[in-house]
């Protein structure tokens, strides 16, 4: 539903250019009039992500996705059209007017009401840290080697017993539908209330705007019974895996580089030791939707999970998300301790730094980690692993990239570049030479959609859009001369002939604005329409290919009644009607003729 006026929308849009924008997610090379990148949408390796700085549209001939800046920010973020436009909005500084939609007036209030709610919870949980009942909490605090300073930037706090937190938001007037929709407190089957969080260290989970959206509580004495950590569940405010931990802080100093770590005292305790572009992965699979977060925030990835397991395998799902978003991707390489909390309280901040700048490439990590699974002393190992070495290396697309790597790989392990290289080259050759599984876009300008419709042909739905392509046409007056003569139900292709009805209605309509009708379009139609916008019809003369595609639909027309008048006189008919199927026949094979 928009929910705002088609004056502040445009504004919206216009301030915002879709290039700009996307170039926060997507890396754009300028190609003729449009930009072109790897699709965010789909796994490619050649760039078939087209953005248009002249229409405000981007488009993908691989996966058909579609749209103007607010659908690109909606599909990007996971998140909806309202909020796509406040995000772009604010980005604008644009002041947006509060929705006359009811129901959406209130899930607004309602909304506003938890935001403040948990903005006064952390307050309270920070203020209560430092009360002599919460000692548990500063023992824990001091065990950790936390200063006043990471207290104060994190907001770190102390959760009291029962219903302390309900008291204090009843007497600031909340009531319960609102301290309940924020989760901090839960109703009993008796019809008591009780505090979620109790006796626990509370860590404020705050979005890259500083607003607090969630909670972390971490126990502090020992039970086998409970987690040792608790996180707010997903509410109005709070969806899970589109945030990380300490953005909002990091954001204060340089994130050309981002570390990412597990844990919320992993953050805490490297920022207070000077590493200041950190941030949490708030779990340890790390989401899309984080991913595109670090690649809109920043130039390098470094991952910095824990030396465990558990944190490997987060290094390899981490690894297979940020590789197709075109991210810079370092690992860090930890030795002698668990995790960067452990390691930068026993080695000091330079060793840490001198790590961070010492962070090794994929191809290295997963280098290392083979050569942990043979044993190159053994020749056999050792050809088979320089051999899987050389399929890694021939995936790499950059050249002075690829030398460099054989370069170092060779000199490490005693082997000449001639023959890493030569091995490189015929695995490369190997793949070249192979016959090639054609793998169809799921979109082609000819082919839209998936779905069949009979006796819709691909000549056919060239012609109808070429048609809607000509109807978009800048500049030209195309619409008063194409309604005459083609009309929507001319269209047998479904979503073109939805597409021209809606665009016959705007066209009758003063300022006619085609970035604002895709916002009002469903996806697969947004889809559809930039693909026909994205294309090259190779149009050079307007007014010509205009009479051409009449030309084409009135010879479409006069074959049809042809067919018809033919069975007709086929069938026993008076005289009368006869001649004046016959003349009418006469007539249309004349016309025929002369086009």
């Amino acid at each position: 539903m928009i929910l705002y006026s088609d004056e502040i929308l445009e504004n919206v849009r216009q301030s915002n250019d879709i290039v700009n924008i996307i170039s926060q997610y997507v890396a754009l090379k300028r190609k003729g009039r449009n930009y072109f990148g790897l699709c965010p949408f789909h796994n490619e390796k050649s760039p078939s992500f087209s953005v248009s700085p002249d229409r405000q549209i981007f488009h993908c001939f691989g996966c058909g996705a579609g749209g103007n800046v607010i659908s690109f920010l909606m599909k990007i973020e996971g998140i909806n059209f309202k909020e796509a436009v406040e995000q772009l909005a604010e980005k604008a500084n644009i002041q947006l007017p509060k929705t006359e939609n009811k129901q959406e007036s209130e899930r607004e209030e309602l909304k506003a009401k938890v935001y403040k709610i948990n903005e006064i919870a952390a307050e309270f949980y920070h203020k209560n840290l430092y009360k002599p009942t919460s000692k548990i909490a500063q023992e824990y605090i001091k065990q950790r080697k936390l200063n006043n300073e990471a207290l104060v930037n994190y907001k770190l706090g102390f959760s009291g017993k029962f219903d302390e937190l309900y008291q204090e938001l009843k007497k600031q007037g909340f009531q319960e539908k609102e301290i309940l929709e924020s989760n901090l407190v839960r109703k009993s089957e008796k019809g008591t209330y009780y505090d979620f969080y109790r006796e626990r260290l509370i860590i404020p989970i705050c979005d890259a705007r500083g607003r607090v959206i969630a909670f972390g509580g971490r126990i502090l004495v020992k039970d086998d019974k409970q987690p040792k950590y608790i996180n707010s569940p997903e509410n109005i405010v709070y969806t899970k895996g589109r945030h990380l931990f300490g953005l909002n802080v990091a954001k204060k100093g340089d994130t050309k580089k981002l570390l990412i770590v597990e844990g919320y005292m992993d953050v805490i305790s490297l920022h207070q030791r000077g590493i200041t572009n950190v941030v949490g992965a708030l779990g340890t699979a790390l989401t899309e939707q984080q991913g595109w977060l670090l690649r809109k925030n920043t130039e390098q990835v470094i991952l910095g999970f824990d030396a465990d397991g558990a944190g490997q395998n987060a290094v390899v799902r981490s690894m297979e998300i940020l590789q197709n978003m075109g991210c810079d991707m370092r690992v860090l390489q930890m030795e002698g301790a668990k995790d960067p909390d452990e390691y930068i309280i026993k080695y000091g901040t330079a060793r840490f730094s001198k790590l961070m700048e010492n962070a090794i490439s994929i191809l290295e990590y997963k280098v290392k980690n083979l050569k942990q699974t043979l044993n190159i002393e053994n020749a056999s190992d050792k050809i088979k692993f320089l051999n899987e070495i050389a399929k890694l290396i021939s995936k790499v697309d950059n050249n002075i990239e690829k030398e460099i790597y054989i370069s170092k790989i060779a000199k490490e392990y005693n082997i000449s570049q001639e023959a890493l290289f030569a091995e490189v080259n015929k695995i490369a050759y190997k793949k070249e030479s192979m016959p090639k599984q054609v793998n169809k876009p799921k979109v082609q300008i000819n082919q839209i959609s998936t779905e069949t419709e009979e006796n819709v042909t691909e000549e056919r739905k060239k012609l109808e859009n070429t048609v809607i392509a000509l109807l978009l046409e800048p500049e030209s007056n195309s619409y008063n001369t194409i309604k005459e003569q083609i009309k929507p139900e001319d269209f047998k292709y479904k979503p073109n002939k939805q597409i021209v009805e809606i665009l016959y209605k705007e066209f009758e309509k003063q300022n006619f604005n085609i970035t604002a009708i895709i916002d009002t379009l469903e996806e697969k139609l947004q889809n559809q329409i930039t693909a026909i916008m994205a294309y090259d019809f190779g149009i050079e003369d307007t007014e010509k290919a205009i009479q051409d595609v009449i030309i084409k639909y009135e010879k479409e027309r006069l074959n049809s009644r042809k067919i018809e008048i033919l069975k007709l006189l086929g069938q026993p008919i008076e005289n009368e009607k006869k001649k004046e199927l016959e003349k009418e026949l006469s007539d249309i094979i004349i016309k025929l003729a002369k086009m």
